[in-house]
């Protein structure tokens, strides 16, 4: 059977949506998640619905349903891509291995620190270097810094205020 993700990516690839995921679930439905810059809209899920029914068929790709949406506000990221695109913007981040104080979770501001020290080390090896300056402690901000290749996962984490308040 095909792969369905790279399936999916190439018949996407002339539209302007980034494919984010796609997830096989009970009962035959199958879950294309997607992202656009400007952020998702039912336009953008009505045509790649439309666009990937047609792929599938074609392809003779077993389903029931197609469900098509948006990653939410709590984003995967797993790319170093999704990391520069949202850098400024709060993310948890789990970490493979135990980094500070022994922790693997984190959760904080995403930046790209100064290159210096540990960060200049990855960077010579052609590795971008991120951080995440997180609340070690009441009014004590830390940064972890990190590559790609030390997280376990990682999503957008905003804080969301439903109650109206200006802050």
């Amino acid at each position: 059977m095909a792969d369905l993700f790279v399936l999916s990516k190439e018949a996407l690839a002339g539209m302007d949506v980034e494919l984010i995921d796609v997830e096989r679930a009970a009962m035959g439905l199958l879950r294309v998640t997607i992202d656009h810059v400007d952020g998702v809209t039912i336009d953008h899920c009505q045509q790649v619905s439309n666009q990937l029914s047609r792929v599938f068929e074609v392809e003779n790709i077993d389903y029931k349903r197609l469900e098509v949406g948006s990653p939410g506000v709590d984003r995967p990221l797993r790319n170093e891509a999704d990391f520069l695109r949202f850098i400024g913007e709060r993310a948890e981040v789990k970490m493979r291995e135990p980094a500070l104080d022994g922790r693997r979770m984190y959760s904080g501001l995403l930046v790209l620190p100064e290159a210096s020290g540990e960060a200049a080390d990855a960077q010579a090896v052609d590795k971008t270097v991120f951080g995440l300056e997180f609340e070690a402690k009441k009014n004590e901000v830390q940064l972890l810094t990190f590559t790609i290749d030390d997280v376990d996962r990682a999503k957008l984490d905003p804080i969301l205020d439903f109650k109206g308040k200006k802050r």
